[in-house]
């Protein structure tokens, strides 16, 4: 388990991983060393990646949708490569419950959607797929996003 002083390092850089370390050592009064040692280790252990969360609309970007997949055995492998591949797939997750994968895709229109999910059915044995369009995101990425948090975990 982390220590409160942990919990606050990463709710921090969980909010905004460009934050200067002598801003979040003045706001906790804590040795700017202390931050930077702390958030070095953290970074050896278990922060995967910093990201850059983009505003896909202003990107004209305006079709999001969740897309789960249920293909036949034959073809998960390379439905998954194809998946993995493509450059409007922004997530992909192999799931349980009837489906095989869920794609979250980023797409210019609705209909760019639909072109898409046609040729995964044209071009995998798909079994069943369920789209589901995105039509405003309310919460993204906000777990552990403060030390009280950390209690939950």
């Amino acid at each position: 388990m982390l220590s409160k002083k942990d919990a606050e390092i990463i709710s921090h850089l969980r909010n905004n991983a460009r934050k200067k370390i002598t801003h979040i050592s003045r706001e906790m009064k804590i040795p700017v060393t202390t931050i930077y040692d702390k958030v070095r280790a953290h970074e050896k252990t278990f922060v995967k990646n910093h990201v850059t969360f983009l505003d896909f609309p202003i990107l004209v970007l305006n079709a999001k949708a969740n897309i789960a997949i249920k293909v036949e055995r034959s073809s998960k492998e390379e439905l998954q490569k194809f998946l993995m591949g493509h450059p409007n797939v922004n997530s992909l997750s192999k799931i349980n419950f009837g489906s095989d994968f869920l794609a979250e895709v980023d797409f210019k229109s609705i209909a760019d959607v639909e072109n898409f999910v046609e040729s995964l059915e044209r071009n995998y044995s798909i079994s069943q797929i369920q789209i589901f369009s995105v039509i405003e995101e309310l919460k993204k990425e906000e777990f552990l996003t403060k030390p009280e948090h950390f209690e939950l975990v």
